[in-house]
C-alpha cells in the first residue's frame, strides 16, 4: 500500500504531510539544500512523527507502543541519524533525548573505564535526573579493554538501561545497521531479548539506497 493512500486512512488531528514539509525544511537548514525526504521513506517518518508527538490514535494504527523506546534499523547511509536528529525538534520538552554515538561512548570507556557504564545507566546523575538517550550506530563501537579486562560496553549499558525502563519507565532509543541476528551475535541473546521488550522496531528495507552518494 502506498504511503500516501495509507495516510488517507490514518486517524489523527495532526497534518502529517505538513509536518514532512517542515522536517524537510529543517533538514535543509541543518544539512544543506541537498537534503530531501523521499516518498519511499514517508511511512517510516510518519511512524516516528506519531511516536515523538505522542499521537495515540496513529500509534495504535501503526502498532507502536508509546511506553517503549524506538529501535531504527537499516543499511548504512539510509538516514537513521539524520531522522533522529530531526525528531529532537518535534519532541516535547519532557521527552527530549540526547543523541549519543556509540563510538564516542567506547572512547569514553578507554579514558574513564567502568564509570562510563554507570554514567549512562545507574550513576548518581541518572538516579537524580534520569536522561533519555538515543544510542546512535550501535555496532560501530568495539569490545574494549580497560586495564586488561575486555568489556562489551554497550551490552552492559543496554542491560542497565533495561533496568531503568522496568523500574522507572525511562526510555532508550537506538539506531543500528545490525539485523536482529547480528545483534544477538555481537551482544548476546539476553541483550536482544531485552531490546525487543523495551523498544519498538522501525526498520528500513535492506534495499534502501545510500543517500550520501
Amino acid at each position: 500500500m502506498k504511503c500516501l493512500s495509507y495516510m488517507e486512512e490514518l486517524k489523527s488531528h495532526y497534518n502529517y504531510e505538513d509536518l514532512i514539509t517542515w522536517l524537510e525544511s529543517k533538514g535543509k537548514e541543518l544539512y544543506g539544500n541537498h537534503f530531501k525526504i523521499i516518498e519511499e521513506d514517508y511511512l517510516i517518518i510518519y511512524k516516528l512523527i506519531a511516536y515523538f508527538l505522542k499521537d495515540e490514535q496513529a500509534c495504535f494504527q501503526f502498532g507502536i507502543n508509546l511506553n517503549k523506546g524506538i529501535l531504527i534499523t537499516g543499511p548504512v547511509g539510509c538516514g537513521k541519524t539524520s531522522l533522529m536528529t530531526l525528531m529532537k525538534y518535534l519532541t516535547p520538552a519532557e521527552h527530549k533525548f540526547i543523541l549519543k554515538p556509540c563510538r564516542d561512548i567506547s572512547f569514553e570507556f578507554i579514558q574513564d573505564g567502568y564509570e562510563v557504564i554507570h554514567r549512562y545507566s545507574k550513576g548518581k546523575q541518572q538516579q537524580l535526573d534520569p536522561k533519555i538517550y538515543c544510542f546512535d550506530d550501535l555496532g560501530l563501537e568495539n569490545n574494549l579493554k580497560y586495564y586488561g579486562n575486555e568489556c562489551n560496553v554497550m551490552a552492559e549499558i543496554l542491560l542497565s538501561r533495561y533496568d531503568l525502563y522496568i523500574n522507572k519507565k525511562i526510555k532508550t532509543h537506538v539506531t543500528t545497521n545490525l539485523s536482529a541476528t547480528e545483534i544477538e551475535s555481537v551482544y548476546g541473546n539476553r541483550v536482544r531479548s531485552r531490546m525487543r521488550e523495551m523498544l519498538n522496531l522501525i526498520a528500513y528495507s535492506n534495499n534502501t539506497l545510500d543517500k550520501r552518494e
